[in-house]
């Protein structure tokens, strides 16, 4: 029976969250760091003070009950304003302080987070940042479960439940062995895509997806052609495969100073009347009170973005 003078305790509510979240309670305790017993205990309160089944449990697995799922997402969002509760307790409004997870795709990750960090040390000092590099598929998951805050990727993402902000869009670049008839270009329209033996990253990488689609608008279909077997899961040996004339391939201009000055290589680019671009964005939850202070690291994101793409575009 419900009980109207009782108020659950964000303990309880993180509790329930993380248990529904993972589904088995040895890893739930595990992440909060308690016991099993602990846990049980705090998530059977939670129940008779709401008098609601919340997680149906069994010997063999754990399930989250139509009432968990329910109030699952107002869980989530109590949380999150806990949370942005405390960080803005710790200094004045708009200033990032406190603990904030950063998820990020790996074509972004290696490229801007050394001129990121410096800034964050710089303008931030107070801000514990915790970085999570991961596929886009596997950031969207870890965002609706509340294991990071807000995520760098290509949008839109058109996420339910999810706010973004745009911070810029981002060239791509066609790198080309050594010696290559399109080398040292500046003037490729997408059609010159079709002479190429385009190499792409796995599938799960939003990169694959933008050069596909690119070559859709080209009416090209790379899946047809037999050099698009080789795959890898990161640009730096896409990088190689290029050097070992195995085939061509796109990449953002933030990746060209770290990437493309290895011996063997050479770029090109498309003209300037050509879309050939990615827009860039945090993504983050609708009911996250945080979003001044995310306006503020994405500004300081962009002016990441800028300084590595400057340093990008010289070598072009």
């Amino acid at each position: 029976m419900f009980n109207k003078d009782y108020r659950p305790t964000l303990a309880q509510l993180r509790t329930f969250v993380t248990v529904a979240e993972n589904r088995h309670f040895g890893i739930a305790a595990a992440k909060l760091g308690i016991s099993q017993p602990s846990l049980s205990q705090a998530l059977v309160s939670l129940e008779t003070g709401l008098g609601v089944q919340l997680i149906e449990r069994s010997t063999r697995k754990v399930l989250v009950t139509p009432t968990g799922l329910e109030l699952l997402p107002l869980a989530k969002a109590t949380l999150d304003a806990a949370d942005a509760f405390l960080a803005r307790s710790k200094g004045v409004q708009g200033t990032l302080t406190g603990s904030l997870t950063l998820g990020i795709i790996p074509t972004i990750a290696p490229y801007l987070l050394p001129d990121l960090l410096k800034l964050v040390h710089a303008d931030y000092p107070e801000l514990e940042l915790s970085i999570v590099e991961d596929q886009t598929r596997h950031l969207e998951n870890m965002l609706r479960d509340g294991q990071i805050d807000m995520a760098l990727m290509a949008v839109p993402s058109e996420l339910p439940g999810m706010r973004e902000i745009p911070l810029y869009y981002e060239d791509f670049v066609v790198v080309v062995p050594e010696g290559h008839n399109l080398a040292g270009r500046h003037d490729l329209d997408l059609e010159c895509l079709e002479d190429l033996d385009l190499l792409l990253l796995d599938d799960g990488h939003c990169l694959h997806d933008q050069i596909v689609e690119l070559c859709r608008q080209a009416n090209i279909k790379p899946s047809d052609a037999a050099h698009a077997i080789t795959r890898a899961s990161s640009l730096t040996t896409v990088m190689q495969l290029v050097v070992g004339h195995m085939g061509s391939t796109l990449v953002p201009v933030s990746a060209v100073a770290a990437e493309c000055q290895r011996p063997g290589l050479a770029t090109a680019t498309f003209d300037d009347n050509v879309t050939a671009r990615r827009r860039v964005g945090l993504v983050y939850r609708h009911s996250s009170a945080r979003e001044e202070e995310f306006m503020a690291f994405g500004a300081m994101i962009t002016r990441a973005f800028n300084s590595v793409a400057r340093q990008s575009r010289a070598l072009l």
